[in-house]
């Protein structure tokens, strides 16, 4: 595997700087009008976490660590009350702020650097891919789970 060493040292190292341009990409984004309902530190915190590991996600991690992480902030941010499309819109502002932030600092050098490149793309879009689809999921979950609570409680109602 010819992964980039070079751009994930380069974004990790960047994190709060990447953690600090999303958060303002989120709070001026027309399609986030919800977010409000998210603490702005735990935004950042999450952002931050995936910045600053990004190797550890890309290379260490599996997909059942992707799974866990994702469905838990997606349950979450359905208690938030935060509208779905807005969870989806807020995973793909934090790949384009990396994409924007790639584009601007990448440097290519050869052939054998550019495949390099490739790779990590190819590889971070799968990670955000997966971080969509497992949100949804645990977003999806906590609902039907919210939902069966409140018909729970409706039937006790009647019954009592």
């Amino acid at each position: 595997m010819m992964l980039s060493y070079r751009l994930v040292r380069l974004i990790e190292s960047n994190a709060d700087m990447l953690a600090t341009g999303l958060e303002r990409k989120v709070m001026s984004s027309a399609c986030m009008s919800s977010s409000h309902t998210i603490p702005t530190h735990e935004l950042r915190e999450r952002v931050y976490e995936i910045y600053r590991h990004l190797g550890d996600w890309l290379l260490a991690k599996n997909q059942q660590d992707i799974e866990q992480r994702y469905r838990e902030i997606g349950a979450r941010r359905a208690i938030q009350k935060l509208p779905l499309p807005e969870v989806i819109q807020a995973i793909v502002l934090t790949k384009e702020n990396l994409w924007d932030y790639l584009k601007a600092e990448a440097v290519l050098d050869c052939a054998v650097e550019i495949m390099s490149e490739l790779e990590l793309l190819q590889m971070v879009e799968q990670f955000f891919d997966r971080a969509i689809y497992f949100a949804t999921v645990g977003y999806e979950e906590q609902l039907e789970h919210i939902r069966s609570q409140e018909h729970k409680a409706e039937h006790e109602v009647v019954a009592g």
